[in-house]
This record gives C-alpha cells, structure tokens and sequence, in this order.
C-alpha cells in the first residue's frame, strides 16, 4: 500500500516550490516542482529526480518570477 503525501506538500500556483519523494524498495523516488513564472515538471526514479532538482536550481537562478 501506497501512502499519499499530504496535499499541502504538494506544489500549486498559490504555493510553488519542489517536492522530492524518495523511493522504497518497491516504489521509485518521484519529484515535482512548480514555478511562479508557470514551469514546471515531474520526474521519477533517482536519477531523473536529482536531474530534476538541478533544473529546477538553476531555473530559480534565472527566473524572473521567483
């Protein structure tokens, strides 16, 4: 069984950001984020998810939303 994060954790318009989940032994590590400006993306397993999370640090280095 799947536990769900708490929607709260979880970003939206009104409260951007990025959500890293990790992996269990049956499950792959996920990762979503979402911007001010509107980017956003979703990612799953580790690498993809710490590609992931270099993307989005090196957007909120540029982003004029932020």
């Amino acid at each position: 069984m799947r536990r769900k994060l708490p929607a709260d954790l979880t970003p939206t318009p009104a409260s951007p950001g990025l959500r890293v989940r990790s992996g269990t032994k049956y499950t792959s590590s996920q990762g979503d984020y979402l911007c001010r400006c509107g980017d956003e993306d979703h990612a799953n397993g580790d690498a993809n998810v710490k590609a992931l999370v270099d993307r989005y640090t090196d957007h909120k280095k540029t982003c004029e939303g932020r």
